[in-house]
């Protein structure tokens, strides 16, 4: 079991494939940004298989794909299949769902377990301008292919943009609902200059309107492990998660790391600690050694971030750090 010095318990990895995406959504990737990891610096899917069964060791339970968008990752779903070999409890997938129409199924078979789509608005025009480009149909038929493929439950992420997509947020519940989705409000993070340039909303307010307009009523469960605190329908049909890293923070429970696509293990999004593996793994560290290393790492770990004291501090866009 990894323990840090605060007594968290660490059980969660969160594994970017890649930094590249399809979209250029305007809070992750600055629409002219081009300075993405060289290829040879990704790890190879022996190389993250060798790090999974690291912490898989370590107690390590749950495992998130992310990117970028991980669907571009050539041969995603053989990478997936050899990870569910490890004996997770849960393997998922976080996707923009443009490449879901022709993956689902296969990713199913894998051992994918769900997936949660980054979805910020059902109308086409708005979401359009959030992304940088017209992907509306291939976004719906994603999402209804990961529906018919059982990838469940399927999880909406609106990062809710005030002046964006806040007037989006009550037709989003309601698709959610009628499709049972599980719809997740998020906070904008002032993860590098796109993060930081994003028109912030707090969630308070939102989560009131929301109670009132669906009688919700609060419920603990557990879903995948992540940040998010949930709300219910009185029928317990529907359901509503709040990831709120600004106005309440979540420090205090955080159960994750993350790996980027070139062997970094960041131990916080919003501080700097970080321990680089790439060089470790080529240079042939052992498994015993490669489990030393992740102890020694999750010892760094900060006790909280910094978002609201020090909005400046993180440079890197959250597409080069992982969802």
């Amino acid at each position: 079991m990894l323990q840090d010095r605060f007594g968290r318990t660490i059980d969660y990895l969160r594994l970017s494939v890649t930094d590249r995406c399809d979209l250029r959504c305007s809070y992750c990737l600055p629409a002219r940004f081009k300075g993405f990891e060289e290829p040879a610096h990704w790890l190879s899917f022996a190389e993250i298989r060798r790090v999974v069964a690291a912490f898989a060791a370590l107690g390590v339970r749950r495992v998130r794909l992310t990117g970028g968008e991980p669907l571009l990752r050539k041969d995603l779903p053989q990478l997936a299949a050899s990870l569910s070999a490890l004996g997770l409890d849960d393997l998922s997938l976080s996707t923009n769902a443009t490449q879901l129409l022709r993956f689902a199924p296969a990713l199913k078979q894998a051992g994918v377990t769900r997936v949660n789509v980054s979805l910020d608005s059902l109308d086409r025009a708005c979401l359009a301008g959030i992304t940088g480009r017209d992907a509306h149909t291939a976004i719906f038929a994603g999402i209804m292919a990961a529906k018919a493929a059982e990838l469940t439950p399927l999880k909406l992420n609106m990062v809710a943009m005030r002046g964006v997509n806040e007037q989006d947020i009550i037709p989003m519940a309601e698709f959610a609902m009628q499709h049972s989705f599980i719809l997740r409000l998020i906070e904008a993070m002032p993860m590098g200059e796109s993060g930081r340039n994003t028109a912030f909303l707090d969630l308070g307010p939102v989560r009131e309107m929301l109670v009132q307009r669906f009688a919700l009523q609060p419920e603990v469960i557990e879903l995948g492990g992540g940040p998010a605190r949930y709300w219910k329908t009185p029928d317990g049909l529907g359901r509503i998660g709040f990831i709120t890293p600004m106005s309440q923070h979540f420090c205090a429970s955080c159960n994750r790391v993350r790996l980027t696509v070139d062997g970094t293990l960041h131990l916080c999004l919003g501080q700097e600690h970080s321990v680089a593996l790439r060089p470790l793994l080529r240079q042939g560290i052992s498994d015993e050694a490669l489990q030393q290393v992740i102890r020694e790492a999750i010892e760094l770990k900060p006790e909280r971030h910094e978002f609201n004291e020090a909005p400046q501090k993180i440079i890197r866009f959250m597409s080069q750090t992982g969802g």
